[in-house]
């Protein structure tokens, strides 16, 4: 299996989404793939984070202010700020 098969985003997008960007001139396949593959897994992360915070509501479902409550609990989250 190629990188396409890796990634769960489709690569045709990631690969617009980077084009649309005016800065970017140039993106190989093997950028796109990091790209999408390092967006998979930031938001397994938060999700899985966020999701902690619904469970401490006595939810199964997240909701916009579990991943708030992510957002400002977590230092790796600040950014998103």
């Amino acid at each position: 299996p190629g990188p396409a098969r890796l990634a769960r985003l489709p690569l045709a997008r990631v690969k617009a989404l980077v084009k649309a960007d005016p800065d970017v001139t140039l993106a190989s396949q093997e950028a796109v793939f990091v790209l999408a593959r390092a967006t998979e897994l930031f938001v397994e992360t938060i999700a899985k984070d966020a999701y902690m915070y619904a469970q401490q509501g006595k939810r199964k479902t997240l909701q916009r202010k579990d991943l708030d409550n992510a957002i400002e609990a977590i230092d790796e989250f600040a950014f998103l700020e």
